[in-house]
């Protein structure tokens, strides 16, 4: 009975751990990874969690903290199309540097951050 019991209770516990997994979740400061197609204000909000968590390593200056984005566009790379967040950062020194540009697939997924748009 014993054997019975404990091989319940293993079949129970196996199977119910796929359904933990669900879906609706993201991963990363920058939502690394959603189900289909996100919007432009999706792509703006994992963008700005994005600059937040650069500011938190010291990948960007602490003045990038805080700023919200200022326009999310799809544009086309040649790859196909992805989600360009863009900011602007006035009290930075450098006007090269002002603009900074967030990139993700049309599904979600951070695939690079830089100052040239490209």
């Amino acid at each position: 009975m014993r054997i019975l019991s404990t091989t319940l209770l293993t079949s129970v516990l196996l199977l119910s751990i796929p359904a933990l997994a669900g879906t609706g979740h993201e991963h990363g400061p920058g939502g690394a990874h959603t189900h289909g197609p996100i919007s432009s204000n999706s792509a703006m909000k994992k963008a700005e969690a994005q600059v937040k968590s650069l500011v938190e390593r010291g990948k960007l200056g602490k003045n990038w903290a805080g700023l919200k984005a200022s326009e999310a566009s799809q544009k086309n790379f040649g790859k196909g199309n992805e989600w360009v967040v863009t900011f602007k950062n006035h009290n930075e020194a450098d006007p090269a540097k002002q603009t900074l540009y967030v990139f993700y697939t049309l599904n979600g997924t951070y695939l690079a951050t830089n100052f040239s748009g490209k």
